[in-house]
């Protein structure tokens, strides 16, 4: 995952300033899991979590994958995408130019 604009950036970083979602990314960490493994583990509802996994697919920080299991049971799993976050005030300064060239435009 690279980021290229301020927004990007800015969206990410709202993203990942929920407690919540880190935990989600913590246990995700180490393999993937079905979304029942996830509410045992983080002990939040069904609703709260998937509300949280849409908001990190929709960043592409995480990949789910519906799967068929035992006696045709639909599962879906989760599992974390390669991403890092490099961030430092020269970057920050140099998207912050951008998007001033931009909106002159």
């Amino acid at each position: 995952m690279m980021t290229k604009t301020l927004n990007e950036i800015i969206n990410l970083c709202g993203t990942l300033s929920n407690k919540h979602r880190l935990r989600i990314i913590a246990a995700l960490s180490e393999k993937r899991k079905y979304t029942s493994e996830l509410v045992r583990e983080l002990e939040i509802s069904r609703p709260l979590l998937c509300l949280h996994l849409r908001n990190l697919e929709e960043m592409r920080i995480l990949k789910g994958k519906t799967e068929r299991g035992k006696g045709n049971r639909a599962r879906r799993y989760y599992e974390l995408r390669d991403f890092e976050l490099c961030l430092n005030g020269k970057k920050i300064k140099e998207m912050l130019e951008n998007e001033v060239k931009k909106n002159e435009r």
